[in-house]
């Protein structure tokens, strides 16, 4: 029997959960996982390694990697065969410190010397 999937943890849910190709209908539907999406988010976008995903995440290293290259099969199919992506769905678990995060490894404005007003601590680059 296998053990059961740890749950990733991501900073907050996508806000746009779909992207469907322009002027021609879709050619299937292509569902990725919101950890999916999140490493897409942590390391294309924000530039991170695996290893700081990682820790964001609250996983090994190999765990993001193969998640990474899931998401980024997927990308490629949406991409060359113009197909509907939808975001939805895996084990994941909202950051305890969503509503206050310090910026750790997202959007929101990075800490001054590692560690935010909120507490929160943040690894030195």
């Amino acid at each position: 029997m296998p053990r059961p999937q740890k749950k990733r943890r991501v900073c907050a849910l996508p806000e746009i959960r779909g992207f469907s190709p322009e002027g021609v209908p879709a050619r299937g539907v292509v569902e990725m996982t919101v950890d999916e999406y999140e490493t897409i988010r942590l390391m294309d976008l924000l530039g991170r390694t695996q290893e700081d995903c990682a820790v964001q995440m609250g996983v090994a290293r190999t765990t993001v990697q193969a998640v990474y290259g899931s998401a980024r099969r997927k990308l490629a199919e949406v991409l060359a065969e113009g197909k509907r992506l939808e975001i939805r769905g895996g084990e994941v678990t909202l950051c305890e410190a969503a509503e206050r995060c310090c910026g750790k490894n997202c959007r929101r404005e990075s800490c001054e010397r590692g560690v935010c007003r909120h507490g929160c601590r943040r690894k030195q680059a």
